[in-house]
């Protein structure tokens, strides 16, 4: 796979030399995509600059779509006004009217733009460098060391002749999680997000964190992306689909849009499985590795509404037949006999009018249509799939800035299983789509409110009901990483219901306060309340945890599972 990638790459650099102008992609961060994703629904249509299914989205074509809005009726508030700009100076070198240099430059060489510590722009060689970092304590109750983070990085985009676009991130971090969240690595072996980690101070762990990408136009309509990172699919908090839970993996994507229709397409190499030392530690060696294939082609019918088709495939041995971009996966499993693992299904999202949103999501793991609609067969083991509904109110009660997200998930046990090694619907040992991988339902809504310029207020609450395995090789269905082919439940083909095994309920509320003091350097308090009541417990866990941070250039902790 890496004589793939290599010849992967040095294919499209080398189509890629009639180039059109072109940006490097935003990282995937759901506050700041909210920003940008309001004013479309304020709209009420979709933008022409991009499709929003699938994320991240690209500098350019972000600026164009800030452009088509800066003086358009969306554009109401100070709040509003506030966002643009800061928007606008994240993305500036690709806006259309230029965003005034910073007023009190440092040295006058550094931070001469608000969004960047230092950058440099010629006709050749353009260049942006930001420092990275998160510094943050936190206290539970009844814990009496705290619960902190200190991480520290740097941050790299640029272009060279304005055709190639790179980008690149590091961070080394040692942190101490919440308890929830330690209980969670500790049963998974794996830091979500972030892959191989190493001990710090007992409890604790560190771990380094790397992303980059190279991408350009192969012609006016196709583009290319190369590189380690992440991607999401949908436009919901959670994604049934694809979603940015596990760490970033090495991926070729291709992104054709003509007309109405965006068709993208991934190549991606991930890890299968991680070995660990007698500590349950990961070891320094070669781990195994598995294949993804992943195409969805998205179109507007008409203004309104956008719908997406997507076909994905895991495989635990590379075939060159799932490079065809355009191929039906399933036809190829079937002519090559292959036990590989395919998935398929949709996206939706319809502007149903001015500052409102309906999207959703289904995604189809296995299905026997026999068993699905036959009197016995409507739990049937064979019969897994997850689904999504969700609702966007902007402007609640035309309250400036006072965003509303109601969302609803569930996924029948076994869903993302496989029964062969390998093939799981996972990375590193997490899962690719939902972080409790299957065999629940969750409610979720979340509210957003900027009641002036530079204070952002999220309040995020959820309910889940899900079915947990008891311990030893028992499987109920919701761990992603175990063999579907041999349950060993004694339920059975049939009668397998959401929520069998150890049944849980967690009930969870997060309020997190951010105040920007400069372009992208935020203050954040935050305090979680989580409650969880299970068959195996004799009383309810409750946990409660309050944090302040400091952020540079750097996503806010997200503890919302």
């Amino acid at each position: 796979m890496k004589k793939l990638s290599l010849f992967t790459f040095l294919c499209l650099f080398f189509l890629g030399k009639e180039a059109f102008g072109q940006g490097a992609y935003v990282p995937f961060n759901r506050d700041y995509y909210h920003l940008v994703e309001r004013y479309e629904i304020l709209q009420g249509e979709n933008n022409n600059a991009f499709h929003t299914g699938f994320k991240p989205y690209r500098r350019d074509h972000l600026a164009a779509f800030l452009d088509s809005i800066a003086y358009s009726g969306v554009i109401r508030s100070r709040s509003d006004r506030f966002n643009l700009g800061y928007l606008s100076n994240d993305n500036w070198e690709f806006m259309a009217e230029e965003p005034n240099d910073s007023k009190n430059p440092v040295f006058r060489k550094l931070y001469t733009k608000p969004s960047d510590f230092y950058h440099y722009r010629d006709e050749v060689f353009d260049i942006h460098i930001n420092p990275v970092i998160y510094l943050a304590a936190g206290r539970e109750p009844d814990v009496d060391r705290l619960r902190v983070r200190n991480s520290r990085g740097i941050e790299i985009r640029g272009s060279i002749d304005r055709k190639v676009a790179f980008y690149t991130y590091m961070t080394t971090t040692q942190t101490i999680f919440p308890t929830w969240i330690k209980d969670y690595i500790e049963h998974s072996g794996a830091v979500p997000g972030e892959g191989f980690w190493k001990r710090f101070e007992g409890e604790g762990y560190g771990y380094f964190s790397a992303m980059g990408h190279v991408s350009f136009n192969l012609t006016k309509h196709i583009e290319a992306q190369v590189g380690h990172d992440r991607n999401f699919v949908g436009e919901g908090y959670r994604s049934m689909i694809l979603s940015d839970f596990s760490n970033p993996y090495m991926f070729a994507k291709l992104n054709t849009k003509i007309w109405r229709f965006n068709l993208t397409n991934v190549w991606a190499q991930m890890t299968a499985d991680v070995i660990f030392d007698r500590q349950g530690r990961p070891t320094d060696g070669r781990y195994p590795q598995k294949w993804f294939s992943f195409h969805r082609l998205g179109t507007n019918i008409g203004k309104k509404f956008n719908i997406g088709i997507f076909e994905s495939v895991m495989m635990n041995q590379f075939n060159w037949n799932y490079l065809n971009p355009i191929i039906f996966y399933r036809w190829v499993e079937h002519q090559l006999g292959t036990p590989d693992k395919i998935m398929l299904g949709m996206d939706a999202k319809w502007n149903f009018t001015k500052g409102m949103q309906l999207y959703g999501q289904f995604a189809l793991d296995e299905f026997v249509f026999g068993e699905f609609f036959g009197i016995d067969g409507k739990q049937s083991l064979r019969n897994k799939y997850g689904l999504q509904a969700g609702y966007k109110y902007i402007d609640v009660f035309n309250i400036s800035n006072l965003d509303l997200q109601l969302e609803y998930n569930q996924a029948r046990p076994y869903t993302y299983q496989e029964k062969f090694d390998f093939q799981s619907f996972s990375n590193y040992r997490t899962p690719l789509a939902h972080p409790l991988g299957a065999n629940f339902r969750e409610a979720v809504g979340i509210l957003r409110y900027q009641p002036s310029p530079r204070l952002f207020a999220n309040f995020t609450g959820l309910f889940q009901f899900f079915g947990d395995d008891p311990s030893g090789d028992v499987n109920f269905g919701k761990d992603v990483l175990k063999n579907r082919s041999n349950p060993n439940t004694g339920i059975g083909l049939f009668g397998n219901r959401i929520g069998q095994g150890i049944e849980n309920r967690v009930i969870m509320g997060s309020l997190n306060l951010s105040y920007m003091i400069k372009q992208n350097i935020f203050l954040d308090l935050t305090h979680t309340y989580r409650r969880r009541t299970a068959q195996d417990l004799n009383a309810p866990e409750v946990n409660q945890f309050t944090q302040a941070g400091l952020r540079i250039n750097m996503i806010r902790n997200d503890f919302n599972f």
